[in-house]
């Protein structure tokens, strides 16, 4: 597979690589869209992955938390055993968004990375798994990090939840507020890379583009092509901004 870039965007790259993880092929080529030069197909397990020139690994992961966490977690492995670790995880594609602080169309960075539907349901409500005793339920992306992706991309800063179902009901999308009132977005995958990427001690970041309101589940609201389209202006804008966090603050 050869994927050529659109002239005038990324032309820098990284002194060392970087893994971007989205769930489905169509969000990993709006990535490619913003890098340069040509990439080269890398078979892995189970996957397979695009090599850039600019050292960007473009992996899509697959749908949901299990699925990303594992596909994730064998190409950090591979990487390793090559004697060329990562970096830096980045999950990134499209997602829902919470009204007014994510609209349609916008980008929005992590500052947390919450799983919000791991725990029990009791009669007083939602447990999260930590409260029950076990692992955790949040991971934080370097703060230095976000703030400069925000400032690089215009991206808005705040928790994105990683789901397993999507959120269809008013009720729901209240609910997750309720629980997360710092959430701006939700996704499905972010957790599981997140997971990943700590179990190989690497950074992680998870930037989502706003397709569609978290709530009443409503087809002709969505905008997929809007949402790839931001995807592809925000990481135009992300390697300046990740070599001068590797460089300065690290």
């Amino acid at each position: 597979m050869v994927l050529q870039a659109e002239e005038g965007l990324i032309t820098t790259s990284l002194p060392v690589p970087v893994l971007v993880a989205t769930a489905v092929p169509v969000e990993r080529d709006a990535v490619a869209r913003a890098l340069p030069a040509t990439a080269e197909e890398v078979r892995l397990p189970g996957a397979s992955l695009v090599r850039t020139a600019a050292g960007w690994d473009l992996l899509a992961a697959g749908v949901g938390p299990v699925l990303a966490a594992a596909t994730t977690a064998g190409a950090l492995t591979a990487a390793a055993l090559a004697g060329r670790p990562y970096a830096l995880v980045v999950s990134a594609g499209i997602g829902g968004g919470f009204p007014p602080g994510a609209p349609v169309g916008s980008l929005v960075v992590a500052d947390a990375i919450t799983v919000a539907d791991l725990g029990a349901e009791t009669a007083d409500g939602f447990l999260p798994v930590t409260e029950l005793g076990f692992g955790t339920v949040t991971h934080r992306p370097p703060e230095s990090l976000v703030r400069v992706v925000s400032e690089a991309t215009g991206a808005r800063t705040g928790t994105i939840l990683t789901v397993s179902t999507v959120t269809g009901t008013a009720a729901r999308a209240a609910a997750l507020r309720a629980r997360h009132p710092g959430a701006l977005a939700e996704g499905m995958e972010g957790f599981g890379v997140a997971e990943a990427a700590a179990a190989h001690g690497v950074p992680v970041l998870e930037i989502r583009a706003v397709s569609n309101p978290v709530g009443p589940r409503d087809r002709a609201a969505w905008r997929i092509g809007d949402a790839l389209a931001a995807l592809t202006e925000g990481f135009g804008k992300l390697a300046p901004a990740l070599e001068s966090w590797n460089a300065h603050d690290r």
